[in-house]
């Protein structure tokens, strides 16, 4: 499959997936929220002190702010993205529940530019579609597939999909530049990506 085909794939399947989560958020409701929060960090053997960057949910993503609240509860730090330009990863800032939060690009909330820069050793990931080996699709923007770059080359890092389980798809077209996933947490519970 050549690139050319490889990202018109990705806008088909970007379309359909749109669609696809609208329709599961209608299911679900909050309800997908909460039971992501339920089953929690435990399938990673993480430990209390581990900095967890979670996102800002936005339109009908899976909101992570209730397994968030849980995480500091246990004694996780946490963190947050802010976006610094396009073709630029993510910055990760310290963020606790309850923050003054400011308005960014597309409506997202970002933790104020008071809040210290964390390189998390967990990232939890929007996305549209999954596949078992652990490709996401995601806006197209490549913000988080320029940041997993980058944390991986610093420290070992677990990526984690939160996603409504109805968006797991057979293949997401997959270019050089694309970052897997270690996990999908999904309202059934978690998927440990294979490779494949």
């Amino acid at each position: 499959m050549t690139d050319e085909t490889k990202l018109k794939a990705k806008k088909e399947l970007r379309a359909e997936a749109l669609e696809r989560r609208k329709r599961a958020f209608e299911h679900h409701g909050t309800g997908a929220s909460r039971k992501i929060a339920a089953h929690g960090v435990d399938f990673l053997a993480a430990t209390p002190g581990a900095i967890v960057s979670g996102f800002a949910a936005i339109n009908d993503e899976i909101n992570p702010g209730p397994l968030m609240t849980w995480l500091q509860a246990e004694g996780f730090r946490l963190a947050l993205p802010v976006m610094q330009g396009r073709g630029k990863p993510l910055l990760m800032r310290a963020w606790t529940p309850g923050d003054a939060m400011k308005a960014a690009a597309w409506g997202i909330a970002e933790p104020t530019d008071d809040k210290p820069a964390l390189d998390p050793d967990i990232l939890l990931v929007p996305l549209l579609a999954f596949d078992a080996r652990g490709y996401r699709l995601g806006y197209g923007g490549g913000f988080y597939d320029r940041t997993l770059n980058r944390l991986r080359k610093l420290k070992p890092i677990v990526a984690v999909g939160l996603a409504y389980d109805e968006l797991r798809v057979d293949a997401v077209p997959a270019e050089s530049y694309d970052e897997r996933l270690d996990w999908v947490l999904t309202p059934s519970g978690p998927i440990h990506c294979l490779d494949s």
